[in-house]
């Protein structure tokens, strides 16, 4: 996925998380997200950085995180989360449609951030909103592929991973199956969804 696709899925679930924000009362803003240490406001305003900051913002905040590119983003999502819930979605009505990339990015990246960082707010507050199973297939992909920064291929060594809903599988071993957005939120790191997998492969997980 690329290009126009890419874009389009991008803009339309920016905006579906906009809609689920402006919804929230400020106790869910300020209550805890499926990332340990952020809050709701951390996420939601980390996922619209990503068209806002350019190469020496970056630069500057890995320096303030001494180097550390986990910290870094923790302390950034803070720092931006720390501003009005107005302000937070004003920035989503000025850049919801943007094409800018966080510097250092590729592929999928930004359709990725979008997809599982809406479920960090939206799963531990008992909302819903499902993944495009196109879009995540694609984010899905490349997570297995790509080992930085959540080594799905090495820390799933041993499980045979297929998705019920899409042309997607890889591993082998024990099976591991379910619907792709819950993989993917599997392959980074989530396990709030392995209630929704399947097979002898997840008592293992």
């Amino acid at each position: 996925m690329r290009g126009d696709e890419l874009w389009a899925h991008v803009h339309a679930e920016r905006g579906a998380l906009a809609s689920l924000l402006s919804g929230l009362t400020p106790e869910q803003w300020d209550s805890p997200s499926l990332c340990p240490g952020w809050r709701v406001r951390d996420v939601a305003a980390h996922v619209i950085s990503a068209a806002q900051t350019g190469v020496l913002g970056e630069a500057a905040a890995f320096a303030r995180a001494r180097g550390g590119f986990d910290r870094m983003n923790l302390l950034e999502g803070q720092r931006r989360g720390s501003a009005p819930v107005t302000e937070i979605l004003g920035d989503y009505r000025r850049l919801a449609a943007s094409r800018r990339r966080a510097p250092g990015t590729g592929g999928v990246t930004p359709l990725l951030d979008v997809l599982v960082h809406t479920q960090d707010i939206a799963i531990p507050l008992g909302l819903a909103h499902r993944m495009p199973v196109d879009a995540a297939a694609a984010c899905t992909e490349q997570v297995w592929r790509v080992a930085f920064p959540f080594n799905a291929r090495r820390r799933l060594a041993g499980f045979g991973l297929r998705a019920t809903d899409a042309d997607w599988q890889a591993g082998d071993g024990p099976a591991v199956e379910g619907p792709i957005e819950a993989l993917l939120t599997l392959l980074t790191g989530r396990r709030a969804w392995l209630h929704r997998l399947a097979g002898p492969g997840v008592a293992r997980l």
